[in-house]
């Protein structure tokens, strides 16, 4: 006997019963409402956490003008209290994705410490997004197509339907005499989605009538998959995540040379699994500048740019940089209280350790051309020294350098890769932490 609905739900969000609060993303369309009447219905037989519902008003078509209200009317009838997000949906190529990009964020901001977010995508929906990714060339990540649980914020987005398909929601909602929207846009079939569920899907299904649950159980294989290709990834970083030579700099790096030691496509899949949380991947056309990357010749600096930030090459190790790090001001800044740190504009902190000296004091950075007064070697160039230390090249623009009058004074200790003054004071420079946005 197959599981009810009830059956199901208690089954997929099992892990989860003992959350802080459960939230649902309720649209007022057929799937959210018969996800949130199930919802609502549960307190009567089991223990859960508290419920509530969330609507995103996107404000994209005058029809949705009157969603707000019929789904707090929906919620009043069930008990369930209901917040209303208006979001603003940003102008780019794919409407879809934007207006998702902004339903998400406003999830994100709903969601505190181990709550969850219940979203009511079911098996159909997982067939469309196989399909859909498919054609557009995904690789194994993406045809896995959607999780049926992943963090969000501090929390999980949960999708307890993913295993049932929308003839069942339909069955269900007509049991129940439930009334929900029907949203104007979902037919219009210049939307991807949309073509492919009412062009593509009913001719398949025409020829081979269990096509939703093949694709879907297609993506579930993907997604086991692409889980063996996670471990295999993270016991390749685990040999390339060898201290970095600059403890002190807060940038995610990497040792090179154990990675040329693995296949191209392990390679790939390792950085692939690296670069994630952090960027946004390239397509397969653009892997070529890796290859370029790694075989550089080692006194080069090469840079592979990616869409939120770059991957730099210094020696043998790779470090990656996003683009917050190159927005600072490189400006002359005062220190007139040098008892006190100093915060530099978007590049950490300067502090003395010991007695600073007296006079006033300067912050600048590099032009060229700086000598130094180095205890025990005399006169150096800095440029010389900063070649001796091994320090990468992304770093020296920012290297702040301390100065009274015109006189070079000192260059941060960085770690002891040179002394600090005669006079027993030493100069020290905090760099901007993933923290302060740096991720």
């Amino acid at each position: 006997m197959k599981p009810n609905l009830t059956a199901k739900l208690l089954r997929n969000t099992a892990p989860w019963r003992t959350a802080p609060a459960w939230h649902i993303a309720f649209s007022g369309g057929l799937d959210s409402t018969v996800l949130l009447h199930l919802l609502a219905s549960l307190p009567e037989t089991e223990t859960l956490p508290t419920l509530s519902a969330i609507h995103v008003h996107h404000g994209l078509q005058a029809a949705a003008d009157a969603w707000p209200s019929h789904c707090q009317s929906i919620c009043d009838s069930l008990g369930v209290p209901l917040r209303v997000m208006r979001v603003q949906v940003q102008a780019g190529a794919s409407l879809e994705r934007a207006a998702r990009d902004a339903r998400y964020q406003a999830f994100t901001e709903v969601t505190g410490a181990g709550e969850v977010l219940l979203t009511a995508q079911h098996r159909d929906d997982q067939a469309e997004t196989l399909l859909f990714r498919l054609l557009r060339g995904a690789g194994v990540r993406g045809l896995a197509a959607m999780p049926l649980h992943r963090p969000l914020a501090a929390g999980y987005l949960v999708r307890p339907l993913l295993d049932v398909a929308r003839g069942e929601l339909e069955a269900y909602a007509h049991k129940h005499q439930l009334k929900w929207i029907e949203d104007p846009s979902n037919a219009d079939q210049r939307f991807s989605r949309n073509y492919l569920r009412h062009t593509v899907f009913p001719t398949l299904t025409e020829r081979w009538p269990h096509a939703a649950s093949s694709l879907a159980r297609c993506a579930e294989h993907l997604s086991e998959a692409q889980s063996l290709l996670d471990e295999l990834a993270q016991m390749d970083l685990m040999a390339a995540d060898e201290p970095s030579p600059f403890p002190w700099l807060p940038l995610p790096s990497l040792a090179l040379a154990s990675l040329r030691e693995l296949s191209d496509a392990r390679q790939r899949n390792a950085l692939r699994h690296w670069l994630t949380p952090l960027t946004r991947l390239p397509d397969s056309d653009h892997w070529a500048s890796w290859h370029s990357l790694r075989d550089a010749k080692s006194d080069a600096q090469p840079v592979w740019r990616l869409a939120d930030g770059d991957l730099h090459r210094c020696g043998e190790r790779i470090w990656w940089l996003p683009t917050a790090w190159s927005e600072f001001s490189d400006v002359l800044v005062s220190w007139p209280h040098p008892q006190i740190p100093l915060e530099l504009p978007g590049n950490g902190q300067l502090k003395f350790i010991g007695s600073a000296p007296e006079g006033p004091l300067e912050v600048r950075y590099r032009q060229g051309g700086e000598i130094m007064e180095v205890p025990g070697r005399g006169r150096r160039d800095l440029k010389r020294l900063l070649n001796e230390s091994g320090l990468p090249g992304f770093v020296r623009g920012r290297l702040p350098l301390l100065y009274q009058g015109e006189q070079l004074l000192a260059v941060p200790t960085l770690a002891g890769l040179w002394p600090g003054s005669s006079d027993g004071w030493q100069l020290q420079w905090m760099p901007q932490t993933c923290d302060q946005g740096l991720s």
